[in-house]
């Protein structure tokens, strides 16, 4: 049962276990069917190691994977306050960040820029790449132990994201999933958000949120936001560059500060890249696979890829801390 795909490729010096591979008991099982004698399991190893790959299962539909997903016991989540475009196809389940296929994702836990996220996310490969598209993976503990000491002080205070939404982002209208001010206004003010409307239509918000985590049924620190991926240095020089002359920094799409709003040098997310580097993991989709992760203890990224490829997603289990802040 918890065989581990050995083939996987392994950026981290120290052994990871990291996904758990199941595969059929018998060929041409389908993955629906077979959740009831695996559900038990799965959830174990989510608990311990964080994530499964599941290979080799049928799954004749999108339908299935969203019904395989909602087996779990909770309801899917929508996509609410995102940082990204996707496609929405129904029930829950959504098309992978709609990003230009030449350009990688950096490792993150999904929506840890908030105060409220999805405690496990699904993952179906619809169709591979022929070349790159992987997932890759890493577990958000083993980052946290890795980080330098003077960097986890510096950031337990929490992360400061700024937004500016508008022509250079993902539209307000999108993010909050309304064209109305009022709803934007509640939902900013339930959730701890700072906002502001601009002269010009344009939203800009700053949220103070974590750092670092403790999940709430193993009690184990984790490594939990996106400063990284929403800082400015994120950015292709060039784009920064032009970015910063046309805008001003405190116009950019967004950035990230600590969380006394003093601006994090470059360095240091360096750093943090280089921690979240050595410890992914990287494996090569292939038609048919689901994985699942805990979305707090497992962090996820995308490859470039060339040629055609569909993965979809979906989430579940909200948790948050919108009274820590």
């Amino acid at each position: 049962m918890n065989e581990v795909l050995m083939r996987f490729e392994r950026k981290a010096p120290v052994a990871c276990e990291l996904p758990v591979l199941i595969r059929p008991a018998l060929a041409g099982e389908s993955l629906l069917a077979a959740l009831p004698r695996l559900r038990a399991d799965i959830e174990s190893i989510l608990a311990t190691i964080g994530g499964v790959l599941l290979r080799g299962f049928t799954v004749p539909a999108v339908e299935d994977f969203r019904a395989f997903a909602a087996g779990f016991g909770h309801p899917l989540l929508s996509y609410e306050f995102g940082s990204t475009p996707r496609i929405e196809m129904g029930g829950g389940v959504y098309t992978s960040t709609e990003y230009p296929a030449h350009q990688a994702i950096p490792l993150h836990n999904e929506q840890a820029y908030t105060r409220e996220w999805p405690m496990k996310i699904w993952f179906h490969c619809v169709t591979a790449a022929r070349e790159g598209g992987e997932t890759p993976i890493a577990d958000s503990r083993a980052i946290l132990r890795c980080m330098p000491e003077a960097i986890r002080a510096r950031f337990a205070p929490g992360i400061l994201y700024v937004r500016n939404y508008g022509e250079f982002d993902v539209p307000w209208q999108t993010v909050f999933n309304t064209d109305s001010r009022t709803e934007v206004d509640a939902f900013c003010r339930k959730t701890g958000i700072r906002w502001a409307w601009k002269s010009d239509g344009g939203l800009r918000t700053a949220q103070l949120c974590q750092a670092i985590e403790t999940h709430p049924v193993t009690g184990e620190a984790v490594w939990f936001n996106q400063a990284h991926l929403f800082h400015v240095s994120n950015l292709q020089p060039e784009v920064r560059e032009s970015l910063e002359e046309m805008l001003g920094v405190d116009n950019l799409p967004r950035n990230t500060y600590f969380a006394d709003g003093s601006p994090i040098p470059d360095a240091i997310l360096d750093e943090v890249r280089a921690v979240l580097d050595a410890q992914t993991v990287s494996f090569r989709w292939e038609d048919g696979d689901v994985m699942m992760l805990d979305n707090m203890l497992v962090a996820h990224a995308r490859s470039p890829f060339k040629g055609p490829r569909k993965v979809v997603v979906a989430m579940a289990a909200p948790h948050g801390n919108l009274g820590n802040f």
